[in-house]
């Protein structure tokens, strides 16, 4: 069974791989505030809006101290044209592993539309400390206005 990570626990540990052939990792993000915002697919309507909000709002992000990553199973190539199409500015990274970080979140889950199940990732955002606990979720996100909203929380924290 999934365990739930809400407020205060600590964020799994992971390891992904970036657009570049790079990784990052949890221990990357350490000494500062992270944003992983988790996301079904890139070049959809709704993703794509959702990065753009967030690279339109990176500096603001950045003056907060907070880093900000987008994830999804993409591979890294289909990133580094997602990235290139929409000119985006945040960072992301491919969670293709099984059993990677979005499983262990629970965001990775069965779905359903229109009478099929398949695999998704469910809209969901993280906001982390800097001593790498969370201390904001929001799950099942709508992409209006949520760059904004997560932005104000990171503001605050």
């Amino acid at each position: 069974m999934t365990k739930t990570y809400g407020e205060g626990d600590a964020f799994p540990d992971f390891s992904m791989e970036t657009p570049d052939g790079g990784t990052i990792s949890k221990a990357d993000l350490k000494g500062g505030k992270a944003v992983l915002f988790f996301y079904p697919k890139d070049n959809t309507p709704g993703c794509t809006t959702e990065a753009k909000d967030f690279s339109e709002l990176k500096g603001e992000f950045d003056k907060a101290g907070a880093r900000l990553l987008g994830v999804s199973k993409d591979s890294a190539k289909k990133h580094q044209n997602f990235i290139a199409k929409h000119d985006l500015t945040v960072e992301l990274a491919t969670d293709a592993a099984e059993n990677g970080v979005s499983d262990e979140l629970g965001v990775w889950t069965e779905k359903q539309m229109y009478g099929k199940t398949f695999m998704g990732m469910v809209r969901s955002t993280y906001l982390l400390g800097d001593d790498g606990k969370i201390l904001r979720v929001w799950p099942k996100v709508k992409v209006k206005g949520h760059a904004q909203e997560v932005l104000d929380a990171a503001r605050s924290t």
